[in-house]
């Protein structure tokens, strides 16, 4: 009889990405009306941009989770006077993670480029924490990334950051001291200064 060792063990993908979106909820329903104009770490979005961004990635995703393709080409604005965009990103998450927890979901391959679903399922993941990060730095919002998310992160983002960076998806590295930690390292493989502030 044969035993997987706990680091080996694979966490379900649907469960890492609830872990991710418990985190990331709150604080888009901490974002007042207010701070919809405000900058980001991603220099090409404020506030109300990258909501509308995160959330065309939750829809989108949920698609690549059944094997469909998705539409990335253009971002619908969601954040609207007329619309309960919060209530609203907190159920799409939640369809997110049914989607991914259906049988088959992170096996074989999704998406257009044909890549592994567990991979595609890691950038829905990467999504949803460095952009809550992002969020939750440009409103002034505490944010504690799940250990166990970013933990499943380090590595993936190590293996997807060349392709990423030839893509325009990651801007370079950014240098960080050897005590950084686990998101630090997450966030500026990803481009991002950890130390930015609004």
């Amino acid at each position: 009889m044969t035993s997987t060792s706990p680091s080996t063990a694979r966490v379900p993908v649907a469960a890492l990405i609830e872990a991710a979106a418990r985190q990331t909820v709150p604080v888009v329903r901490g974002i007042g009306d207010d701070a919809l104009i405000v900058p980001t770490p991603c220099a090409d979005y404020d506030v109300r941009a990258l909501v509308d961004h995160l959330h065309h990635v939750v829809v989108q995703f949920q698609e690549l989770a059944a094997k469909r393709e998705a539409d990335f080409s253009t971002t619908p604005s969601t954040v609207r006077p007329d619309t309960d965009w919060r209530a609203e990103f907190a159920r799409e998450t939640g369809a997110l993670v049914t989607a991914w927890a259906a049988p088959g979901a992170e096996e074989g391959t999704s998406g257009q480029l044909g890549l592994p679903a567990r991979t595609v399922a890691h950038m829905a993941l990467l999504d949803l924490t460095v952009h809550a990060w992002d969020l939750a730095v440009a409103t002034g919002q505490p944010y504690e990334a799940d250990p166990e998310v970013v933990a499943e992160l380090v590595d993936a983002v190590e293996a997807m950051a060349p392709q990423a960076r030839e893509y325009g998806v990651f801007g370079p590295e950014v240098p960080v001291p050897a005590r950084a930690t686990a998101l630090e390292r997450v966030l500026a493989m990803t481009g991002r200064d950890p130390r930015w502030r609004a």
